[in-house]
């Protein structure tokens, strides 16, 4: 009982400062692509990962299983929660909802089958909800794990993690020190050769973690980053591009190499043992990160279906042609968010529904696609009332 009163940033440092004390947290376990691969959790009607703290704890929770779902899930799956088995409690953010679409005399609106019509809009302030979830092992009549093999992706690993260290443009330099490094003042990465790796994929996952630090400098995600080796600040840093590198290695297929981190671990006790919340900080700052690295790579397909954007026009000649200041625009299941404009006609945005910040150009795809999103909003508030936001006339566009 004493346990569920915590609050789950609670729950889950403990957790964790066990977990490091006894070398089992989850970015200490070394694996590589060549054998079973890590698979973090993740919901299995959805397929979606689960995210920042919520996959931590679903992580510390001892379970072979990467699958998860709450009981009305199971339910409608047909499947049986066993007797006696206890959920899992999980967080989630909740930016959008949903209302009965209505005509102008407030009757319900019926589709084709005669089902009520729903249509999604944005919350004026995100809500945090809790939910509790359970794991394939506690699960009867759920149909055993498929794992992945390899061939079945596009690219190989190698590829994938080229491509991404190609589309960063970070300065990496290589040495013959056996040190890997991040310099802030220089901007630059320094690296040991290549032949002194036992192999590629923990050559390509230790490029990464050190751009997972070159994301920190003041003209990207801007983090403090400690002033010097040994001080807590550095050590904060270490945990989150560490858990940043757990992740990535998941994404890209990579795998994960922990061990010239090892001297962090009774800075990272200390940092949790003095602030619980520290663990919430430190996976959501992963996040990220990851999310950064790998949207450097998904910039590049936004002109996939983007180029009749520009042709799309309203009836209306008062709807707005520019991004303004406070705008909070849904798109692509995501919640944009401008937060002020910079010099030369950029904007400094939020991606609410992740926290990662980035600076637009009205010159970028995204900026034409959040603009017709607005601009459709705007239409259907004066005319119907509701949102347009599910009701684009295209697909393909990436964030």
């Amino acid at each position: 009982m004493e346990n569920k009163q915590k609050a789950l940033h609670e729950q889950v440092a403990e957790k964790v400062i066990e977990g490091l004390r006894a070398g089992t947290a989850p970015w200490q376990q070394p694996w590589d692509s060549s054998n079973i691969p890590l698979i973090l959790p993740y919901n299995t009607l959805t397929g979606k990962r689960y995210r920042g703290i919520n996959s931590i704890s679903l992580l510390m929770a001892g379970r072979d299983d990467p699958r998860w779902m709450t009981f009305l899930q199971a339910e409608d799956s047909g499947y049986k929660i066993r007797k006696g088995e206890r959920a899992s409690l999980i967080q989630f953010v909740k930016t959008t909802d949903e209302k009965l679409q209505r005509d102008s005399q407030g009757k319900v609106q019926m589709d084709e089958l005669g089902q009520p019509i729903k249509v999604q809009y944005v919350l004026p302030k995100a809500i945090v909800r809790n939910a509790w979830v359970f794991n394939a092992d506690q699960i009867d009549g759920i149909p055993r794990l498929e794992l992945p093999t390899k061939g079945q992706s596009e690219w190989t690993p190698i590829e994938k993690a080229e491509k991404l260290i190609a589309s960063s443009g970070a300065i990496i330099n290589h040495s013959y020190s056996r040190r890997a490094f991040y310099d802030m003042a220089k901007d630059q990465i320094t690296l040991p050769y290549k032949n002194t790796f036992s192999e590629s994929s923990r050559y390509y996952a230790t490029v990464l973690h050190e751009i997972g630090h070159w994301t920190g400098h003041e003209n990207r995600l801007n983090r403090d980053m400690g002033s010097s080796f040994g001080d807590l600040g550095y050590a904060r840093e270490e945990l989150r591009a560490e858990i940043a590198s757990m992740i990535m290695g998941q994404e890209i297929g990579i795998g994960h190499d922990p061990g010239q981190h090892i001297a962090y671990v009774e800075s990272w006790i200390k940092i949790l043992e003095d602030d619980p919340f520290e663990i919430f900080s430190a996976s959501m700052e992963a996040e990220k990160i990851c999310n950064y690295i790998l949207d450097l790579e998904n910039k590049k397909e936004l002109s996939v279906g983007i180029e009749n954007i520009n042709s799309l026009r309203l009836p209306n000649a008062r709807i707005p042609d520019y991004l303004s200041t406070g705008d909070e625009i849904s798109y692509n299941e995501s919640v944009f968010k401008v937060l002020g404009h910079l010099k030369q006609g950029r904007l400094k945005m939020e991606e609410v529904t992740t926290g990662n910040m980035f600076t637009l150009s009205k010159e970028d795809k995204l900026y034409s696609a959040l603009l017709y999103v607005k601009r459709e909003m705007t239409a259907s508030q004066k005319e119907e009332n509701k949102m347009a936001t599910n009701e684009l006339p295209f697909t393909g566009l990436n964030r």
